[in-house]
């Protein structure tokens, strides 16, 4: 199984002047989740190289049992520092694709065609592909082959109205990431505000918040087998 993972190379957060990129445990629970099951692994960010962390995912409150692993995991670190360009990659390559959030993803991914291309190319070639917290928002210009938004008529999730809240960013971020997969026509639901939350339609999947990232690679693993063996 090749597993590529999509991370944004956006640093800025806002006009706040503090820094934001991706979410560490929204990487490393996932990636540990298809390290284990025996996968191969390619990390890629639109600009190549070093994708930027979130500073506030390495606060104490926020580490897991995985990112504690990740930090000791020389593999993974060297992985993470050369991440190959996203507009060098194809889906054609890979069983599947997961996207990690944290804010960085509202204001690169969100608007970059080759991540919008990879999306629709892979789910148009029958294989599952999973984004967690605000990666669903990076769904925003996908469509399907009719020309219809991609996540019209499918049931989605994703970092809610009330989550944004909570960290104070409702008025910083480009757009909320609830308000825009409804917008769409997805058929958005929720559990409670930081609760794992994991939604699979067809071969969509998408989870809400940090604590969604490892189930929604889970989910994304057993989806993964069920075409491979749907295939034999």
């Amino acid at each position: 199984m090749k597993v590529l993972i999509v991370l944004t190379s956006h640093d800025r957060l806002g006009d706040t002047g503090r820094k934001t990129g991706f979410w560490l445990e929204e990487l490393a629970a996932p990636y540990y989740r298809f390290k284990d099951a025996g996968a191969e692994i390619v990390l890629a960010s639109p600009k190549g190289g070093r994708p930027p962390l979130d500073p506030k995912s390495e606060d104490p409150a926020s580490q897991t049992d995985e990112t504690r692993r990740f930090d000791k995991d020389e593999e993974a670190k060297a992985a993470l520092a050369d991440t190959v360009r996203l507009d060098s990659v194809s889906a054609d390559d890979f069983d599947t694709v997961f996207y990690p959030g944290g804010h960085g993803p509202l204001w690169d991914l969100a608007e970059d065609a080759d991540s919008t291309r990879l999306i629709e190319t892979t789910l148009r070639s029958g294989k599952p592909l999973a984004l967690v917290c605000h990666a669903p928002g990076v769904l925003r210009h996908a469509v399907k082959a009719d020309g219809a938004p991609l996540v019209q008529g499918r049931r989605v999730t994703g970092f809610t109205n009330s989550e944004e809240a909570a960290v104070q960013l409702t008025n910083v971020v480009p757009f909320l990431v609830e308000d825009e997969l409804v917008r769409l026509g997805g058929v958005f639901s929720k559990a409670g505000d930081w609760e794992p939350y994991v939604l699979q339609d067809g071969l969509l999947i998408t989870g809400q918040n940090p604590a969604s990232s490892g189930p929604a690679a889970d989910a994304l693993l057993k989806l993964v087998n069920e075409v491979a063996h749907a295939r034999k």
